[in-house]
């Protein structure tokens, strides 16, 4: 497996995206994720964040997008949403990218008034029509399993019900540890999604409230985790998510306290490549 950071936390507190990728490869992560919206960045700057990633010999391993109009009950921002997901596609496409990390939102009104399994098939639908554009581009399309309750996909038992729906294999599973722990998912239930992980995401909280804070901050119990994922067959990037540090000037300090602990867990596992 790789290491990788989603650049988000550098965003976050400011930094620019030349010296947080210089700083993502200082502190000795293997990977990098990008978090950008391809409808709000332009050519230069779509080209900086390669360059500046080939430079530092970071390979950029997934593009994240949040694109929770999918399942919306109106066409037009379904079609809307589509588009976008697509411009991220072609963004992962040209930063030679693997996937993107996609969520695809909530039931709305606390699941009345619109018939809940309306939305789930709308967010079917696209997504499938979006797995055949990512096909085209020989990407794929991980969906990222959210903890709240109104989310489509919640839990390990909603995963396995939408990626058979779909029925698109090249759209997958990103497993954010954090958010597992969240949904109180025992550890031996990821073997359910065995071949079907295309991602990682790793951070802690408190087993209460979405954090995304470094390892070792919260309850979360990381290595298990890990180890059951590992063990479902999944070698490819785990990254790194964080939020905001408690001041933005220690953003350099919160980043690598998450990669030495981190790196520290897959050291323990044997389960990262050779650097």
């Amino acid at each position: 497996m790789r290491l990788g950071l989603i650049n988000s936390v550098f965003a976050q507190s400011g930094t620019g995206t030349k010296v947080g990728i210089k700083q993502t490869a200082g502190i000795g992560f293997d990977a990098v994720d990008i978090f950008a919206d391809p409808f709000d960045i332009d050519a230069k700057e779509r080209k900086l964040i390669k360059k500046t990633a080939e430079q530092h010999s970071l390979p950029i391993a997934s593009v994240v997008c949040v694109a929770l109009g999918l399942a919306d009950f109106s066409p037009s921002v379904q079609r809307f949403h589509i588009d976008r997901v697509k411009g991220h596609l072609d963004l992962c496409y040209e930063l030679d990218g693997d996937n993107v990390v996609l969520v695809i939102g909530e039931y709305v009104w606390e699941r009345q008034i619109i018939p809940q399994e309306q939305q789930w098939q709308a967010a079917v639908n696209n997504v499938r029509a979006l797995g055949k554009h990512a096909e085209e581009l020989n990407l794929k399309i991980a969906l990222e399993l959210e903890p709240f309750k109104m989310c489509l996909i919640n839990s390990i038992d909603s995963m396995e019900r939408f990626l058979d729906e779909v029925g698109t294999p090249n759209v997958m599973a990103n497993c954010d540890i954090s958010h597992l722990h969240l949904t109180q998912t025992p550890c031996s239930q990821v073997r359910r999604l065995a071949g079907r992980i295309a991602h990682v995401h790793v951070s802690d909280c408190d087993g209460k409230r979405h954090g995304d804070l470094p390892p070792g901050r919260g309850t979360t119990p990381i290595e298990d985790y890990l180890k059951a994922i590992r063990d479902a067959g999944f070698d490819n990037t785990v990254s790194i998510e964080l939020e905001y540090p408690p001041s933005t000037r220690d953003v350099v300090d919160w980043v690598a306290e998450a990669y030495e602990k981190t790196a520290e867990i897959m050291r323990t596992l044997g389960c990262r490549d050779a650097t």
